[in-house]
């Protein structure tokens, strides 16, 4: 291998294409989606576990998104004493 990594094109299309259906979905059927949010109960997790799964799979779209475009987050330097 000549050191320069893949960029991740195909997991960035297909988290972005689940982030659009999330939000679309979220959009469509808000009605609904407050209904049950707001039964209490056991209910009460649903809006917990919404905001992990579109923090995740939005998350992982930004990354691989940014890899493609090539830009990466600095390399800290090693401090020398």
């Amino acid at each position: 291998m000549s050191g320069s990594k893949r960029k991740p094109y195909g997991k960035m299309i297909f988290m972005g294409i689940i982030s659009i259906a999330l939000y679309a979905a979220l959009l469509l059927k808000q009605d609904m989606i407050n209904d049950y949010f707001g039964k209490g109960g056991l209910y009460a997790i649903l809006p917990i576990a919404t905001a992990f799964l579109f923090s995740f799979i939005h998350g992982s779209f930004t990354g691989d998104f940014w890899t493609v475009m090539g830009i990466e987050a600095a390399k800290k330097k090693k401090e020398v004493k």
